[in-house]
């Protein structure tokens, strides 16, 4: 589990609110939520650009025992410090997400640089999930490819 809220009582809906009061504060329009036991995407609108952030949420699984692994939880147990990580998590993206947005109000940085891994693209994908593999082939490889965007169109 996250250093960060690791002990908080804010339950994930208000972690959400918070979030779109923030964006919304900021001047983001347009949310949309999606969720499942896995993670969790936020999308939302910034001066006609579409963002799409990910929550990856913590593996249930990670919670069956103790921190120390010596004991066995009950199923009852393993649900409450899994949800209790998940609400670690929402608050942290609820952090990142002001940081981001009064560094940009700020003028420390732009907008677009702050959220340019997550604008969601043409295709369906965001930056990130379309270029970072050109990336990492470039870094394994040592030989720059063109990294550019490719296939944008729908």
């Amino acid at each position: 589990m996250s250093i960060y809220a690791k002990t908080s009582g804010v339950s994930i809906e208000r972690s959400k609110a918070a979030i779109e009061k923030t964006l919304s504060r900021y001047g983001a329009s347009h949310f949309a939520y999606q969720t499942d036991h896995q993670k969790a995407i936020i999308a939302f609108a910034y001066k006609g650009m579409a963002i799409k952030l990910k929550l990856i949420l913590p593996n249930p699984d990670n919670y069956q025992t103790t921190p120390s692994g010596r004991k066995r939880r009950s199923n009852e147990d393993m649900l409450a410090a899994w949800e209790q990580a998940c609400r670690s998590n929402w608050r942290a993206l609820h952090l990142v997400i002001l940081a981001k947005l009064e560094a940009v109000e700020s003028g420390i940085a732009a907008f677009e640089d702050e959220f340019m891994a997550y604008t969601y693209l043409p295709n369906g994908r965001t930056v990130s999930e379309e270029i970072l593999p050109q990336i990492n082939k470039a870094i394994e490889t040592g030989k720059m490819s063109n990294l550019i965007l490719t296939g944008l169109t729908p």
